[in-house]
This record gives structure tokens, C-alpha cells and sequence, in this order.
């Protein structure tokens, strides 16, 4: 799919070498195709500057995950990875750090999943690094506790099942396509930490663009979880354990599907293109409160991406609430619950005046927007 952001080739030269015919205009900006692609990888690398081969350890390699949904950003991520890394070798003879690419697969679960054998294709294409691939399901093998299947209907019973039917189960008992996805989601989250301890990682590249850590931000407010926002945006430890990095935070989703088409070769045919509704109906049952975020910030990031921006700046500012070793974490998401405010009633969230706030296992360990996906359970 062309990328509205391309426009034709003008008489105009480039704003930046002043050589080369502009093909693209980037924030008011008309650029030529070297210097489009040379702006995106500055974007990205000036945000990798922990990871410099001066600040390694000569005896000891770094190890990052990178997962990958196939999807416009995670892979530009990674082709621009693969280029920083060739780069480094070739000045210093080494590299800052080494790279492990995960594929989280949810065949059968998500709407619209990636073709697992693009995984294939880009071993192919990227040969350096270690790949790994792993489903959904392997959420409930990869568990240390019982945390998930607690959060199951008929747990005892559950516990019995093969791994996928555990986590049809957890679906299934979800009473709307939000919550499904939030799970989802959350799931997802989970067992791509868990991957990344067990292979050994000291931290995380995520791929969402600006535009997705806006959608972000103001999906997870409507869904009751805003508290955790500073540990989802920004760079630096999270609540997992693991230190979290987000090298395309200052890269819309526009220009990365631009990138996708100028890059050389292009990376078209390793990017799984999900189905574009122009209209987004927000009576149907169907409908997300992801896909209601998604619509409205790529429809606003085509015209004012500085809105865009602002929202990611905005929320950049927050701060993490203070939290000890000894607090509480919510069953699901895993974030921290200052001083065990579980469930709805422990956040005063509960809309019914007049009825008492039930006493005992408040909650069932889940934080407020845990409870809003999964009521049976967080009430």
C-alpha cells in the first residue's frame, strides 16, 4: 500500500544536502531519499546511546531482545538495528550489543495475526542474530506461580487442560472484544519478559512509534490502568525487572510506513499489513477501545503530527509512583499496587452508592484496570 506521505518528485531540491530532488516531505520538511532515511535512523540510534560499544563490556556481550510483530514498526527497528550494528564492527571491530529476535505467535488468538513463515524470511534477510518463536499459550509454561490459572474459571480443573485449551479458557471467559484484547495484550507483554530472562537479556526494544505510545497512553487512562504509564513510555526498569527502551519513540507511524517503501531493499514484503477500516463504528460489539485510539491518532498524525508528539511528551513527564520491594503486584499486568489497592472497590471506582466495599480477598490480586477487563474475577 503507498504511503501517503510520499509526494512526487518536484524541482525542488532537497532542504537538508540541497542536491538530490526531494520525494518526501517530513514535517514541513522536503527531503530526498537519503536524507529521509538518514533522518529515521538518527531518530532511532540518538536513543541507543546506553548501548555504545564505549560503554561495553569487552569481556562480557550485551544481549537485547527485540520482539517482532511483523508489523510497519518493529521491523524498521530492526533493519536499522542490523545497520547500527554493522556500522559499530566496522569501526571498532565489535559491538555495543547483540541482538535476539522474538516472535510472539498468536495464530488463533488475534484478529489479524502475522504469518508465522515471515519469521523465515527474515532470518533471511538478517542472518546475525539469534531468532527465537514461541506461542501465546507458552505464557502458562514459562509461569513461575499460578497467578494466571487463579484468574481462570473452574481453576482446579483448568490447571489439567493442554496449554492451549488454558488460555481459550481465560479468553473465552472475557465479556467483550476490549477486555479480550487487553489480555491479550497483557499476555503477550508477560511471556515476552519472561523470554527475555530466560535467554539471558538485560533489557528490551520495543517498537512502538509515536504514534502508537500516544494510542497507548490514552487507551491505558481509559481502561483504568493511567498509573502505569511512566513504565510504558518511558526508558529504564520496569516493574518486570527488566530495563525497558523505546528507540522509536520519536518516529510517527507515517514515516515509518514510508520508510518501510524507500528503504533499500524494501522491507514490503516482511511487514504483515493488517485490514483498514476507513470507518470505525463505535456501536458495533467488535469494536476495541484500541481500535477506537488507533483511528483517531493516525487520522490526526496525518495533518497534525505535533499533536501526536505532544501527547508522548505530555505523558513523558509523569512520574512512577513510589513503590518497595514489599508492595503488592496485580495477578495479570504485573504492575505494582501501592499499598494493595486491588479490584474496583479498592480504588473507589465502584459507581453504585450505597453498597459496602466487600471485605476479605478485595480484588483477587487485580489492579482497577485489571478488574474492568475481568469483572468475574476483580469485583
Amino acid at each position: 500500500m503507498p504511503s501517503k506521505h510520499i509526494e512526487p518528485p518536484g524541482e525542488e531540491p532537497c532542504r537538508r544536502c540541497k542536491e538530490n530532488t526531494f520525494i518526501i516531505v517530513v514535517r514541513s520538511e522536503p527531503l530526498c531519499r537519503d536524507c529521509f532515511i538518514r533522518y529515521v535512523h538518527t531518530k532511532v540510534i540518538k536513543r541507543m546511546e546506553s548501548f555504545r560499544v564505549r560503554n561495553a563490556d569487552p569481556n562480557r556481550q550485551r544481549k537485547i531482545l527485540l520482539p517482532v510483530s511483523f508489523g510497519v514498526s518493529s521491523i524498521p527497528l530492526l533493519n536499522i538495528m542490523d545497520h547500527h550494528l554493522k556500522t559499530q564492527k566496522s569501526k571498532t571491530g565489535r559491538t555495543g550489543f547483540a541482538l535476539t529476535i522474538l516472535f510472539v505467535d498468536t495464530l488463533g488468538v488475534e484478529k489479524s495475526p502475522a504469518n508465522p513463515n515471515l519469521l523465515i524470511q527474515l532470518e533471511e534477510r538478517f542472518p546475525d542474530h539469534h531468532y527465537a518463536k514461541v506461542h501465546l499459550e507458552d505464557v502458562f509454561r514459562t509461569e513461575m506461580d499460578d497467578s494466571l490459572l487463579e484468574l481462570m474459571p473452574y481453576a482446579e480443573v483448568s490447571k489439567v487442560l493442554p496449554l492451549s485449551e488454558q488460555l481459550a479458557v481465560l479468553i473465552n471467559s472475557l465479556t467483550s472484544a476490549t477486555a479480550r484484547a487487553d489480555v491479550i495484550s497483557m499476555l503477550k507483554t508477560r511471556l515476552i519478559v519472561q523470554q527475555a530472562q530466560f535467554l539471558g537479556c538485560e533489557g528490551i526494544l520495543w517498537g512502538d512509534s509515536t504514534t502508537r505510545l500516544a494510542e497507548k497512553s490514552l487507551t491505558e487512562t481509559a481502561k483504568g490502568r493511567g498509573f502505569s504509564l511512566p513504565w510504558q513510555i518511558a526508558d529504564g526498569e520496569s516493574p518486570y525487572g527488566i530495563t525497558f527502551n523505546y528507540p522509536m519513540k520519536d518516529v510517527l507511524k507515517k514515516e515509518l510506513v514510508s520508510y518501510v517503501e524507500l528503504v533499500q531493499p524494501p522491507l514490503t514484503s516482511l511487514v504483515h499489513r493488517e485490514p483498514t477500516n476507513t470507518q470505525i463504528s463505535t456501536g458495533s460489539k467488535n469494536t476495541t477501545i484500541d481500535d477506537l485510539m488507533k483511528h483517531y491518532f493516525e487520522s490526526v498524525e496525518a495533518n497534525f503530527p505535533s499533536i501526536v508528539s505532544n501527547v508522548v511528551r505530555t505523558i513523558g513527564k509523569l512520574e512512577a509512583p513510589y513503590s518497595s520491594s514489599s508492595d503488592s503486584h496485580c495477578k495479570l499486568c504485573k504492575m505494582p499496587v501501592v499499598g494493595g489497592q486491588f479490584g474496583i472497590h479498592g480504588w473507589g471506582g465502584d459507581q453504585e452508592d450505597g453498597l459496602a466495599a466487600p471485605v476479605g480477598n478485595v480484588g483477587q490480586g487485580l489492579c482497577y484496570g485489571c478488574s474492568r477487563s475481568m469483572p468475574q474475577v476483580g469485583r
